[in-house]
C-alpha cells in the first residue's frame, strides 16, 4: 500500500513519515506506561490496561480507511505491468544484505535484559531509554527519508556502519554510554523498518510488489529471529563475542548493498539491463 502512495512523493519520505508515526506511538506509549506505574506504586495491571485506548483509536482509524480507500491498488498511477518474469537478481543480492544487518540487530528487550543483568540502567528508567530511542528514531526516519530520495541507496552505507556501534556501547558502556548506544540503536531502528523496506520498491514491477514485500519481510524477520537467538545464547556466554558477532553481520550487509548500487546505477545508465 505504501510503495503504491509513495511514487509521486518519494518513497523515502513515505516509508519515513510512516515509521515516524508508527515510532511516536512507541515513544508514548512508554512513557505513558512509566508514568502510570509510578502514579499507581506499579499497578502492571492499569498500565496495561491503558494501552487499550490507543489500540481502540488505531482500529477505528483502520475502519475509516477500509471505508474511505477499499482498493489500496487503485492508488497506483498506472496499471500494474502483468508480467510472468521472476523477481530481479539485484533483489535477492538486496535480501541477503538486508537479512545480515537484521541478523545483528538486537531487539530491545535483550538489551533491556541486559541492563538489569549489569545493572546499568534502572528498570524505572528502562522505558525512558526506549522512549529515547524512538524519538530518534522517528525523527531520523523523516530527515534520512528525504536524503534517501536524494541521494539513493548509497545513503544506507553509512548509516550501517553508524548504527552498527550501538553494540558495543549498549553493551558495554556505562550509563551515559549506554544512552548513547541506545539512541544509535534507536537510528538503526529507523533505518530497518523504513530505508530498507523503501529500497525495494523501485527493485520491483508493481504487479510484484506485494509477494515481493511478503518474502522479503518473511526472510528478513527468519534472519532477526536466528540472529537474536545467538545474541540471547551469548549474552550470558561473551558479551565480547556478542558485540563481535552484532557488529560483523551488520557490517557484512555494506558489501551486498555496494553491489546494489552499482547495479541500479548500471540499469539507469542502460535501461536495457
Amino acid at each position: 500500500m505504501l510503495s503504491h502512495a509513495a511514487k509521486d512523493i518519494g518513497y523515502g519520505w513515505a516509508f519515513g513519515i510512516h515509521e515516524a508515526l508508527d515510532q511516536f506511538g512507541a515513544m508514548f506509549g512508554p512513557l505513558l506506561v512509566a508514568l502510570i506505574l509510578t502514579l499507581t506504586r506499579h499497578d502492571y495491571k492499569i498500565a496495561f490496561a491503558s494501552l487499550a485506548v490507543p489500540a481502540a483509536i488505531m482500529l477505528s482509524l483502520l475502519a475509516v480507511a477500509r471505508l474511505l480507500y477499499p482498493r489500496p491498488q487503485d492508488l497506483a498511477a498506472g496499471p500494474a505491468r502483468v508480467s510472468a518474469e521472476g523477481l530481479p537478481r539485484v533483489y535477492w543480492v538486496y535480501l541477503a544484505g538486508a537479512a545480515l544487518a537484521a541478523a545483528g540487530f538486537a531487539d530491545f528487550p535483550l538489551i533491556s535484559y541486559h541492563f538489569q543483568h549489569a545493572g546499568t540502567v534502572t528498570p524505572v528508567l528502562t522505558p525512558v531509554f526506549y522512549a529515547v530511542a524512538m524519538a530518534v528514531s522517528g525523527t531520523g526516519s523523516l530527515v534520512l527519508g528525504r536524503i534517501f530520495d536524494r541521494a539513493g541507496i548509497g545513503v544506507l552505507i553509512p548509516l550501517t556502519v553508524v548504527s552498527a556501534l550501538y553494540a558495543p556501547l549498549a553493551f558495554l558502556g556505562g550509563f551515559w554510554t549506554v544512552l548513547v548506544g541506545v539512541s544509535l540503536w534507536g537510528l538503526g531502528m529507523g533505518v530497518q523498518e523504513s530505508l530498507i523496506p523503501a529500497a525495494v520498491a523501485p527493485m520491483v514491477s508493481p504487479d510484484r510488489r506485494a509477494s515481493a514485500y511478503g518474502l522479503f519481510t518473511g526472510m528478513y524477520g527468519t534472519a532477526w529471529v536466528l540472529g537474536s537467538i545467538v545474541i540471547g545464547v551469548l549474552i550470558n556466554v561473551s558479551l565480547d563475542g556478542l558485540v563481535a558477532f552484532c557488529m560483523a553481520s551488520e557490517l557484512a550487509a555494506i558489501p551486498f548493498i555496494l553491489a546494489v548500487r552499482r547495479r541500479l546505477r548500471a540499469a539507469t545508465s542502460d535501461p536495457g539491463r
